[in-house]
Order: C-alpha cells, then sequence, then structure tokens
C-alpha cells in the first residue's frame, strides 16, 4: 500500500516493513529541498506496525547527491535558491538547514530498524542518507563519496557524526577532505556496509535481512537498539546499569508484570 508519492519519493508499507524509494532515476535520484521535505513527510506517516524501513532507490544510483541546481541563480522553481539562503539572515539559515536535517534524523528511531539498499553513486547527500539508516546492505558496484569539501561546503545533513563513529576520526576526515570514492570492498572492511553482495542480489540479501531483523520479539529489538544507540556516550558503569534497567523492564513484561 503506497501511503506517499510525491517530490521523488515513495512509501509502501506491508504490515510490519515499510519501503522508501527515490523515483528519480533519470536524475540518478539528486536531491532537493522538495525531496527532503517528502522524506521527513515519509517518517511521520509511518504506522504503527512498522518495525524495518528499507530505504532504496530505483536506476543504477541510490542517490547522486543535491541536485546542483540548488546553487543556480534561479534554484528551483517555487524554493528559495541556495544563494538566495546565503544572503538572508543567520537565523533563517540555520532555521533552513534544519529543517532540511528533518529528512535524515528519524532513520535511527529507536522503534524501528532502518535499512539502506545502496547501489552505484552514493555521493554527497546521498551517501548521508546511507549513513542515515542503522545498516547498510551495499552491491558490489557501489561508490560511497564525501563531495562537500571540493564545493568549498561542509557535509551537513547529519552524516558526520555516523561516519566518524562507524570508521573512526582520522579515515572520517580523510573520506571527507580528499572526497575520494570508497568502494564495496573497503566500505565492508572498514564498516559502512554490513554486507556487500552482486548487484543482482541486493533485493534478495536485504529481504534475508529483514526477516531475520523481524525475528525477535520487537520489544527486546527496540530496548537492545536504545542501549547502543547509547553507548557510546555512557561510562561502562553507566552502560551497565543501563542495561540492568532495560533487562529488569524486560523480564517483567515477560512475567506480565509491566505496568
Amino acid at each position: 500500500m503506497a501511503l506517499l508519492d510525491k517530490d521523488g519519493v515513495r512509501l509502501t508499507v506491508d504490515d510490519t516493513v515499510a519501503t522508501v524509494t527515490l523515483t528519480n532515476p533519470a536524475k540518478r535520484n539528486a536531491q532537493s529541498p522538495a525531496l527532503w521535505r517528502a522524506l521527513t513527510e515519509a517518517g511521520r506517516s509511518l504506522p504503527g506496525t512498522v518495525r524495518v524501513v528499507v530505504l532504496r532507490g530505483e536506476g543504477q544510483s541510490f542517490s547522486a547527491g543535491l541536485d546542483r541546481q540548488a546553487f543556480t541563480p534561479e534554484g528551483f522553481e517555487g524554493e528559495p535558491s541556495f544563494l538566495d539562503l546565503a544572503r538572508g539572515s543567520e537565523e533563517l539559515l540555520d532555521s533552513t538547514i534544519a529543517e532540511y536535517q528533518e529528512a535524515f534524523t528519524w532513520w535511527r528511531r529507536n522503534d524501528i530498524v532502518s535499512v539502506a539498499a545502496v547501489q552505484g553513486h552514493a555521493i554527497g547527500a546521498g551517501f548521508q542518507l546511507a549513513l542515515a539508516c542503522d545498516l547498510r546492505v551495499v552491491a558490489d558496484d557501489v561508490q560511497f563519496a564525501m563531495r562537500e569539501t571540493g564545493l568549498g561546503l561542509v557535509p551537513d545533513l547529519g552524516g558526520t557524526q555516523p561516519l566518524t563513529s562507524t570508521v573512526g576520526y582520522a579515515r572520517a576526515l580523510e573520506i571527507c577532505a580528499t572526497g575520494r570514492f570508497v568502494h564495496a570492498e573497503e566500505a565492508e572492511r572498514i564498516g559502512l556496509a554490513n554486507l556487500v553482495v552482486p548487484a543482482g542480489e541486493l533485493d534478495a540479501a536485504v529481504q534475508d535481512l529483514t526477516t531475520a531483523l523481524l525475528a525477535p520479539p520487537r520489544d527486546a529489538v527496540v530496548e537492545t537498539k536504545a542501549l547502543l544507540r547509547g553507548a557510546v556516550a555512557r561510562t561502562y558503569d553507566d552502560q551497565r546499569a543501563a542495561e540492568r534497567a532495560a533487562q529488569a523492564r524486560r523480564l517483567r513484561d515477560l512475567a506480565g508484570l509491566s505496568d
């Protein structure tokens, strides 16, 4: 069932699994503010039954990044150009970027597990969108790259934190500062990809992973995800306390003693 289909984004839901598809293969799923608003709307439209969200892109590329039309004086129809935004107040620029970032933040909600199925190019905003997801299954033709610095910009769509936490500061800096491509073998080796498969097997591999993610009880996965997401910010003793509290909730629930 399609709950949303607009501005290059389609959301379909099949009981516990939602699929968000980028639907502009002719432009290699280049991104725009309208697409970002549609992604935000997709996150807000998820039914409570959904446990796994799969993100994919139609065509040969996952997403080639920001549509360069954003940097032209005319920008996108009905939208302020990035050049116009730059001339505005700092408050407006900050709030506008914050609005764009919302498209990239909801994928790590504790109540869902998000899986990016990535093939071909995942450049700039496309790379950051893949990084927004919890897990990444990639085709052997994948090409990740963070090209913002080459344009005189910085990655500003939420990608710097997951990139650094995944590959470490030094490698994250090198990837961002050089803008080089990270191919499938390296992506798997440094943790950007959970799994690399031939391009023709990408959908099947994502389906297998989705089935495995749905096998355990939902509440156990939700609690485990919350523990893992907070682990980096906690001390070892604080993490042990968080584990005890989470396990107590699970045991009370299993015993039918929860509130």
